[in-house]
């Protein structure tokens, strides 16, 4: 079977289980000095801008809407 084979929701379902199966290892991961810049980048970012951006809950509702 290709992934791709499978629906837009379908492919969804089938990532969030694979990262249900990694946070159930509890293992912890390091983050990277890359990694640490760019977030601090974005802080900072944010910081000036202020900008809240939008809550999970109309994130996932538009993500939702667009896998239909």
């Amino acid at each position: 079977m290709k992934i791709q084979d499978l629906t837009v929701s379908e492919r969804i379902n089938l990532a969030e289980a694979l990262w249900d199966s990694v946070v159930a290892e509890n293992v912890d991961l390091a983050i990277t000095p890359n990694q640490i810049t760019e977030l601090t980048q974005r802080r900072e970012a944010y910081k000036l801008d202020k900008n809240a951006g939008s809550a999970w809950e109309d994130v996932k509702s538009r993500i939702l809407t667009q896998a239909e």
